[in-house]
């Protein structure tokens, strides 16, 4: 019989599931019959010990939800549990294992497929003697592509949003009173269903986007509302708005004013998440929906953070880039939205036939069974392309680039699909 002990400490964080990074953190020991579970990484993994990771994350998974409803039970003031003082000795004891979740973290999202790494590699502890020891950190800290970047980057972002003197005071609990005051979810899934069956075209989630890494500034006179509202009236479905800063030139208060304005349309949040803090933060805002993207969440982050968005009514759409985070998604339970997006990480190059590629045979056919919006990303520009992904099997688009440089973007949507679908 396996032998499961959990144990609450303090300012520890379990890498292996990011939405526990920054707040209420646990410290989590399995040991198996003959078994190491973090063993020396130059052994074979078994079969059995698959198995038990599969076993573990369902266990981890169970745990995060319970502490999930606990902390919006919790009877203190501000939400934040008292906890007793380490040592020194405690606390590098601590800083030890914590590194070597870490590293098990990288184990599994290596073995999902996942090549965007959470952080920069780090080296062990000072005096390390254990599982990792004979790993050699050689990989650098230099990221692979601008994906990577914009991920370590937001790590950092949310590990300082977190541990300022403000956060410090307001943990998940301390979101109650703003999620109760946030505006009442809208329908994301059911204004793309709504649209599709109006207009027999893909429905539209145009976005609201100034700048992007690859093209820089997109349009000058950015004004987010007023580009929302003009959306709107050229026929969106719903709305997708950038919330970074330093890459997009976005923000959480662009997504707040078009919720205040009176914009109708369901807005999808698009922020790069890493941890379930930035998705009650963007609920908080008037979100309807959020992105996660496989190539940065394994398959625990996923399945947690869908659940999440589940207890509030918002939707996910998750975002995949090719064959085997496709086969990810379509194993993970409850999943209703799924973006393929066109560009390649590895070269940034662009190409749409990536969409028809994905829904081909098997794939396409559970898609349909299981009853998933596919939103097309990416390279999407003119009517032609439209109707290529459309014939593929796409019953949304995302587009942003082509229509906010627009003078008038409802001309711009009018251009894309080749007529007005303005209802």
């Amino acid at each position: 019989m396996e032998c499961i002990s959990i144990k609450a400490t303090p300012r520890v964080s379990f890498p292996g599931v990011s939405s526990l990074n920054c707040r209420r953190n646990f410290m989590i020991r399995r040991s198996l019959p003959g078994k190491i579970l973090m063993e020396d990484p130059r052994k074979t993994v078994s079969s059995g010990r698959i198995r038990a990771q599969q076993d573990f994350e369902t266990l981890v998974l169970a745990m995060l939800l319970r502490m999930l409803q606990s902390d919006f039970q919790s009877d203190s003031k501000d939400g934040s549990a008292i906890l007793p003082q380490t040592s020194d000795s405690e606390e590098n004891a601590l800083k030890i294992k914590e590194w070597e979740v870490g590293m098990f973290q990288d184990e599994v999202a290596a073995s999902q497929g996942i090549t965007i790494r959470r952080r920069p590699s780090t080296g062990p502890p000072l005096h390390y003697v254990g599982p990792f020891e004979f790993r050699l950190q050689n990989e650098g800290n230099t990221p692979r592509n601008i994906l990577e970047e914009i991920i370590w980057n937001k790590d950092i972002e949310v590990a300082q949003a977190l541990s300022a003197p403000l956060k410090q005071k307001r943990p998940l609990m301390a979101l109650k009173k703003a999620l109760e005051n946030a505006p009442p979810v809208r329908n994301f899934v059911g204004a793309l269903k709504a649209s599709y069956l109006q207009t027999g075209l893909p429905g539209l989630i145009a976005e609201v986007k100034k700048a992007s890494p690859s093209r820089g500034v997109l349009r000058e006179d950015f004004d987010p509302v007023k580009i929302a509202q003009a959306y709107e009236k050229g026929g969106a479905a719903c709305l997708s708005v950038l919330t970074d800063k330093k890459y997009f030139q976005g923000s959480f208060e662009n997504l707040e004013a078009i919720r205040s304005a009176g914009v109708k349309c369901p807005l999808l949040c698009k922020e790069f998440i890493i941890d379930a803090w930035q998705i009650y933060y963007a609920r908080t805002k008037g979100a309807d929906a959020v992105l996660l993207i496989a190539a940065v969440l394994p398959d625990l982050d996923i399945r947690y953070m869908t659940k999440i968005c589940k207890m509030f009514g918002l939707a996910a759409l998750v975002e995949v880039h090719n064959e085997r985070e496709m086969d990810r998604v379509l194993g993970i339970d409850g999943i209703e939205l799924i973006g393929i997006n066109n560009r390649n990480l590895e070269t940034f190059e662009v190409d749409i036939s990536n969409t028809k590629k994905l829904l081909e045979g098997e794939r396409g056919q559970m898609i349909r069974e299981k009853d998933i919006i596919v939103v097309g990303e990416s390279g999407l520009f003119t009517p032609d392309d439209i109707a290529y992904v459309q014939e593929a099997g796409v019953k949304a688009v995302l587009v942003g680039e082509s229509l906010v440089k627009q003078s008038d973007p409802r001309e711009g949507i009018t251009g894309l699909f080749g007529k007005n679908i303005s209802i």
